[in-house]
C-alpha cells in the first residue's frame, strides 16, 4: 500500500529524519492560515502518483492571500485520474542542491539494496545508471559506519552535511525494516544551507503490514473510480497515460501486448487483462470500462482457448449494437472457434487481423492520425 506524502513524512519524521514544516489542508483559509504561520510556502497536492508538478499539481505562494488562491486552484481538481481534496502546506525552501536516496527489495540478490544519487529531483527514472550508486545491506548487519562514509563519499558529501547524511540513512533503513516496506523514498533530499531536509518522501508498504503504522494511517484507497469496477468484475485493470485502450486474454499476453504497441509507436491507456474464462458478459462490462477512458482507439489481441473467440465476438458485436462504439476498434483474434468469431465480426462490421503486428501497425496508425 502506498502512502500519501504527508503520511511518509510523518513516518520520516517519527525516525529522526528532518522534514519541512508544514500542515495538511483541505480548504483555502487552511492554506492560508498555514501560511501565515509559516512564510512562503509550496502547496502539494496529496495523490498518489507522481509528477505532480508537471501536471499542475504544487503551488508556490509568498503570502497568505496567495495561498488561498493558490489552493482553491488545486482542490478539487482532477489530477492523474485522483480528485484533489488534501493539500500539504510546505515551508518554501532554498535548495542548493537535490539528492537521491532510497532503499527498495533487490529481487535477484533477495536483500534490501540503498539507491543514491548526486542527482535527484525531476525525472529521475531517466537518470544514466552511473550516476547511481547503490548498495546491497545484509539484514544481519544493516547499516554500518563504513558504509555511510562511502556513500558520503561518492554523493560529495563532508563536514556537517556528511554527519546529517550518516544519519538520514540509517533512520531511512529503520523506517524500512520496522514498517515492512517495499520502498522508502526521499526525492529530493535537499541540500539547504548547512541542511539536509526531506523536501518529498514515498513510502509503499507491504498490505500485510498496515497494522504497524497504526493510527497514522487510516484506510486510503489508491486505485481510481474504473480500476475499483474493473476488479468489482475480476478483471485485472491498470489505468496508464496513454491513449490506445487495450485489453487481453492473461497477464502474460495483455504485458506483451503492451511492449509490441510501445515498440511500434503506440501508447497504452491501460493495462486490462480480461481473464482467460470470461464471459459474454464481463467481456462486454471489460469493453465498456475502455470506452469510458475515452481513447482514440482500442486494440484487441484475443488468444482464443479457455475464451472463446465466438464468445468474445459475440460480446463485442452485443455492445456495439446495444451502446455504440463511437472509436475505432481493431481486434487481433485467434484460436478456438477462430471462424466463427471472425464470421460475427465481420456481420457486425468489425475487421480483425489474424497476427497482432498487423493489428498493431494498425491500431497506431488510426491513433496518430
Amino acid at each position: 500500500m502506498k502512502l500519501f506524502e504527508f503520511m511518509a513524512k510523518e513516518l520520516f519524521a517519527r525516525n529522526g529524519i528532518p522534514i519541512p514544516q508544514g500542515r495538511v489542508v483541505r480548504v483555502p483559509s487552511e492554506a492560508a492560515a498555514a501560511c501565515q504561520t509559516i512564510g512562503s510556502v509550496v502547496l502539494k497536492s496529496q495523490i498518489l502518483s507522481g509528477g505532480r508538478g508537471k501536471a499542475g499539481g504544487i503551488k508556490f505562494a509568498d503570502t497568505p492571500d496567495e495561498a488561498a488562491t493558490a489552493a482553491g486552484e488545486i482542490l478539487g481538481t482532477e489530477l492523474k485520474g485522483f480528485t484533489v481534496d488534501t493539500l500539504l502546506v510546505e515551508q518554501k525552501l532554498q535548495i542548493d542542491q537535490e539528492l537521491y536516496l532510497a532503499i527498495t527489495i533487490d529481487k535477484a540478490a533477495q536483500c534490501p539494496v540503498l539507491i543514491a544519487s548526486a542527482f535527484g529531483g525531476m525525472d529521475i527514472e531517466d537518470l544514466a545508471e552511473d550516476k547511481l550508486v547503490k548498495h546491497n545491506i545484509d539484514v544481519g548487519i544493516g547499516i554500518m559506519p563504513y558504509l555511510t562514509r562511502e556513500l558520503n563519499r561518492k554523493l560529495g558529501l563532508s563536514g556537517v552535511l556528511a554527519q546529517q547524511a550518516a544519519e538520514i540513512f540509517t533512520n531511512l533503513y529503520k523506517v524500512f525494516r520496522e514498517y515492512d516496506a517495499e520502498l522508502v523514498e526521499i526525492n529530493p533530499l535537499v541540500v539547504s544551507g548547512e541542511k539536509l531536509v526531506a523536501a518529498d518522501g514515498k513510502v509503499t508498504i507491504d498490505d500485510e503490514a498496515m497494522f504497524r503504522v497504526g493510527e497514522l494511517v487510516p484506510h486510503t484507497e489508491e486505485r481510481t473510480d474504473l480500476e475499483i469496477k474493473a476488479a468489482e468484475l475480476g478483471i485485472s485493470y491498470v489505468q496508464l497515460e496513454g491513449d490506445i485502450a487495450v485489453m487481453a486474454n492473461g497477464a502474460g499476453i495483455t504485458m506483451a501486448t503492451l511492449d509490441i504497441l510501445q515498440h511500434y509507436g503506440g501508447h497504452p491507456a491501460n493495462f486490462m487483462d480480461a481473464g482467460g474464462g470470461a464471459g459474454i458478459e464481463a467481456t462486454a462490462k471489460a469493453l465498456e470500462i475502455l470506452l469510458a477512458t475515452q481513447p482514440k482507439a482500442i486494440l484487441v489481441n484475443i488468444f482464443g482457448g479457455i475464451t472463446r473467440c465466438d464468445d468474445v465476438a459475440t460480446a463485442f458485436a452485443q455492445v456495439k449494437q446495444s451502446r455504440g462504439i463511437d472509436v475505432p476498434l481493431v481486434i487481433r483474434l485467434v484460436g478456438t472457434n477462430q471462424a466463427e468469431g471472425v464470421r460475427i465480426l465481420q456481420e457486425n462490421g468489425i475487421d480483425s487481423f489474424r497476427t497482432i503486428k498487423e493489428a498493431v501497425e494498425k491500431v497506431v496508425q488510426i491513433a496518430n492520425a
